[in-house]
């Protein structure tokens, strides 16, 4: 294992897609995750032009669609079902590429098998414990943290830093449509292919790690909350709640992580990315995308020998810049539509991050993010 140059931590989304771009580039590397196996955790995802655009870089791309459900608008309605707003996530005219929800442990068991076609090793069953010392002239050349919101690696560079609980907790659950009763035949609805997912948030204090393990457990409570009250919603959602299977539910706590103002060590040889260094809410949408961007961007400096100070510290600042423009279009909602061009997202889904690494790597500058 000594031989690997880079060691990244996390095997999730953003850990294997950074392993396939760095392996692009010509770097070795090993992954090291803490379980046994992949996780089959979470429930379905939803990808935007921006990511889906990389994953077609790495050929994963027409996989990953036969797998998921492609739409181009996102639809919302009032409790009469009545439509109130659209918000656009992708286009294949615009854009190259529809939005898709797929599966997350279907992305995650694609990037193995894209995987299993490299040398790259994944070692389960080795939990990270502490960094030793790190200097500039370090043999093992980069511990690089992709292990999400809740990494023990972020204690090396922030030992006080916990993620902050939102008070909020997503509770869903994925049904087969054939249990919906639709209001009419050309219902708009996005859907995974046989499945419909269906959640609601709940308001909840902050929890000991023994309080939300038996919340986790308690699956009788979720699908009772997520009846409670459907029938506010018409019998599509009475429908949809009436035969919730347990494996399908999934909990998920809302955490963020504020705005850390370094992703590296004082040495550089420790860096984080992704949810580890930013979770952005889950209304965003933009989560595992803007993980992606990251670690593609972060891969192209690195093989190309930017790993100065200056290198991190642009592609630190791109990234900032970046959330900061989506954490804005999340707070404003609906305002940032003009009700005769509707929304303007070619800088988020149109945006060409691979280019811009380049320009930056020949000395051209960015256009923006």
């Amino acid at each position: 294992m000594l031989e690997d140059r880079f060691s990244i931590i996390g095997a999730g989304i953003a850990g294997l897609t950074l392993a396939l771009s760095l392996q692009t580039q010509g770097i070795s590397c090993a992954i090291y995750k803490s379980r046994p196996s992949p996780q089959n955790i979470g429930g379905a995802v939803m990808l935007s032009p921006n990511s889906l655009k990389l994953f077609d870089d790495m050929s994963i791309y027409n996989d990953l669609k036969q797998l998921g459900y492609s739409f181009d608008t996102l639809y919302f309605r009032d409790v009469a079902g009545s439509p109130k707003e659209t918000y656009p996530f992708g286009s294949v005219e615009k854009y190259g590429y529809s939005g898709l929800r797929v599966y997350r442990y279907q992305l995650i068991d694609l990037l193995l098998q894209k995987l299993t076609t490299t040398n790259i090793p994944i070692y389960y069953n080795h939990k990270f414990s502490h960094v030793v010392s790190e200097s500039e002239d370090t043999i093992s050349s980069l511990l690089i943290d992709a292990d999400g919101i809740h990494s023990r690696v972020r204690k090396y560079t922030y030992p006080e830093l916990s993620p902050k609980f939102t008070g909020m907790v997503g509770i869903t659950a994925a049904v087969p449509t054939a249990n919906l009763r639709l209001p009419t035949r050309d219902y708009k609805m996005p859907v995974t292919i046989i499945e419909v997912l269906i959640g609601k948030q709940k308001r909840m204090p902050e929890l000991s790690r023994s309080g939300w393990n038996d919340f986790y457990a308690d699956k009788e409570a979720a699908v009772a909350f997520l009846r409670e009250g459907a029938e506010v919603f018409g019998d599509i959602a009475v429908t949809a709640t009436s035969d919730i299977p347990h494996e399908h539910i999934n909990i998920w706590p809302f955490h963020v992580i504020l705005n850390l103002p370094s992703w590296s060590s004082q040495a550089r040889r420790v860096l984080l990315v992704g949810d580890t260094a930013h979770a952005l809410p889950p209304s965003s949408g933009q989560g595992i995308s803007q993980a992606v961007e990251d670690v593609v961007m972060l891969a192209m400096l690195l093989g190309k020998g930017k790993s100065g100070k200056q290198d991190l510290g642009w592609w630190q600042e791109y990234r900032q810049d970046r959330l900061e423009q989506i954490l804005l279009l999340n707070a404003r909602g609906t305002e940032e539509k003009d009700d005769e061009q509707g929304f303007d997202l070619d800088w988020l889904y149109g945006h060409d991050v691979v280019k811009e690494v380049q320009r930056y790597i020949s000395g051209l500058g960015v256009e923006g993010v």
